[in-house]
């Protein structure tokens, strides 16, 4: 519960005028209900003659006890009332009151329940908007250790199970201890000595209870897990339903995914069943409470005393005594399943936290240095870089990257090309040495300003399920339609959106399923050609790419590196012979440099790849 707590600290915080509403609501509530069956006892003593006692008025404050005289002479004006209206009317009149207490009760039940929905769904909201915004501040890095399928369940499953566990609970968390207090304190104030034999019964009831719960809270984290496994499942399947298709694997891949829902639906079953045990045992155990209290309450009546002497209640106050004892277990049940319920959530927000306290190392620095435009160059000062802090994926790496310049890096898989890129936008910090942007660490500056001043197209160009149009306007507030389509008639793609239906209002689907792979790279460098930064990287833009759609690709690349720097990153040797500067990069440390020229006289690396590539 500590941690239930400290939750509700953070999130409930926005939302206290909507707590205090409730626990008011509650507590009139609570006392309109009271006030219910105090109505049972004069009913039952003056109306039906259980007894024949005749109530004289006792002023106030004459020295008799107030409760003495406070029930004396409520019995003393409900007997006056059946004397002058007659017994039938004094029964309409008291049932007229108990209709409009129970009115008033019901009314401030729903409205308790009203002031809680914006509670619960705000927290929801709250929780899933953090994640959110968490995942957009989350480096790179973190998405490459964890599976994507994993962190749609958190978002989805793992949100849905606090809301469900959780917020429905925050209600009876407000109204059963207040109804349990009140019914309680006014049971105690009726009679101490019976309230004495059934509080004896609380520690074993909580005991018993929590027994039964112990185990939840880890088997609730091993269903969402399990859950999380589903899910990714379902990711992997739908990304790579092509190739599931094209090697008759969907017997092999359903085995796998029924294999992982029925280990789910074991651990949930097993849940299910020990907070549904809840509702049973609570029961059981208040029904004994009752019987106890009844025979001892019954025991003490037939005495015509109490065990510790003195008068006892008569039999229509320990009726109205047991009714409202009776009416304190329900809110007892629910308390002892609203337990069960934290503790299946609190699973769920242990696996939410995991996303919302990792830890993220690109950070700004506290007092940044300003940097509103590139005007020199790019410097990589003896940079170092690994991935675990073991195997270095990059070794003292110097290289400058001059204003205005195309410099071009080339070498096999795994020579640490596209590592060594990721580094200058800050996707990760550099492990030993620094990276200077006109004399200035990029550490030392915000992520903002330094990523403001870089565009990117990638290899797999990364589009959303949106329009043309807001696709090429992607981080360029307030483009208007002009300037988008002038970007993409630069990046050779306003042919091919003008002959759709709905030219640049077409929906391109997800990831842009709906176009071919050169039309997808088109957008993205109509992209990066609409935010015209003044440094771009290009990550093996046309590497994927037919011959045809090459040479449209390779055309508006170079429209775009015109006039900017440029650090391409090829695959194919035959884009980048007019590179300015080209860095031939093996095994993480850069072993050649020069023109397209200077590298094939050396006979090097360089030339190995360019002759492997002539073949």
């Amino acid at each position: 519960m500590k941690d239930f707590w400290k939750m509700m600290r953070q999130y409930a915080s926005p939302y206290k005028k909507y707590l205090s509403a409730a626990v008011v609501l509650n507590i009139l509530s609570a006392v309109f209900n009271i006030f219910s069956f105090i109505l049972l006892v004069p009913i039952l003593n003056t109306l039906f003659k259980v007894d024949d006692k005749v109530y004289q008025f006792i002023p106030w404050g004459t020295g008799e006890g107030f409760k003495e005289t406070l029930v004396n002479n409520f019995y003393y004006y409900v007997s006056s009332m059946a004397a002058q209206y007659g017994a039938m009317n004094a029964l309409l009149i008291l049932a007229l009151v108990m209709v409009a207490f129970t009115a008033l009760k019901t009314a401030c039940y729903f409205g308790s329940n009203a002031v809680m929905i914006p509670i619960s769904t705000g927290i929801v909201k709250d929780i899933r908007c953090r994640i959110y915004n968490k995942i957009l501040l989350l480096p790179i890095g973190y998405f490459s250790e964890e599976r994507k399928g994993d962190i749609i369940a958190r978002i989805s499953g793992d949100v849905q199970e606090v809301e469900n566990s959780i917020t429905a609970s925050i209600a009876m968390l407000i109204k059963d201890p207040i109804l349990i207090v009140l019914y309680f304190g006014f049971l105690t104030w009726m009679s101490p000595e019976m309230m004495l034999f059934t509080i004896v019964f609380a520690p074993t009831f909580v005991w018993v209870m929590g027994l039964i719960g112990k185990q939840l809270k880890r088997n609730s984290l091993e269903a969402q897990s399990l859950w999380s496994d589903t899910m990714s499942q379902v990711e992997e399947t739908l990304g790579g339903l092509r190739i599931v298709k094209a090697f008759n694997a969907e017997g092999k891949m359903r085995s796998r995914f029924e294999a992982i829902t029925d280990r789910m639906r074991s651990k949930v079953a097993r849940v299910s069943t020990r907070q549904t045990l809840a509702h049973p045992v609570s029961e059981f155990l208040g029904t004994i409470m009752i019987m106890v209290v009844l025979c001892v309450g019954g025991a003490m009546i037939l005495r015509g005393e109490s065990f510790f002497g003195g008068k006892f209640m008569d039999a229509s106050q320990f009726i109205s005594f047991m009714v409202i004892l009776y009416s304190v277990i329900e809110p007892i049940k629910e308390l002892s399943r609203t337990s069960y319920s934290i503790r299946k959530g609190m699973a769920s927000m242990e696996r939410i936290n995991k996303i919302l306290e990792a830890d993220n190392p690109i950070q700004d620095p506290a007092h940044p240095l300003p940097l509103t435009a590139f005007e020199h160059s790019i410097r990589l000062e003896d940079v170092s870089f690994s991935y675990d802090g073991n195997r270095r994926i990059l070794s003292h790496i110097d290289l400058e990257i001059p204003r205005g310049k195309m410099i071009a890096i080339v070498g096999e898989s795994g020579a640490g090309k596209s590592t060594l890129v990721d580094l200058i936008p800050r996707f990760w910090d550099v492990t030993e040495g620094r990276i200077t942007l006109d004399g200035k660490d990029i550490r030392e500056v915000t992520v903002r300003d330094l990523r403001a001043l870089m565009g990117n197209v990638n290899q797999d160009p990364i589009l959303f399920n949106d329009t043309i149009f807001n696709n090429i306007a992607f981080g360029v507030e307030g483009a208007t339609e002009e300037e988008v389509i002038a970007a993409a008639k630069i990046a050779n793609a306003h042919e091919f959106i003008i002959q759709k239906e709905e030219g640049y209002q077409t929906n391109i689907g997800d990831r842009g399923s709906k176009l071919s792979g050169g039309q997808r790279q088109r957008l993205s460098i109509a992209r990066a050609i609409l935010k015209n930064p003044p440094i771009l990287i290009l990550d093996e833009a046309t590497a994927s790419l037919d011959t045809e759609s090459e040479r449209l690709v390779q055309d508006a690349l170079d429209r775009l590196m015109s006039s900017r720097t440029t650090i391409a990153i090829a695959h194919r040797l035959s884009t980048i012979k007019n590179a300015d500067l080209i860095v031939v990069m093996h095994e993480g440390r850069i072993v050649e440099k020069g023109t397209h020229e200077q590298l094939l006289a050396l006979g090097g690396y360089y030339r190995k790849l360019n002759d492997m590539q002539s073949l």
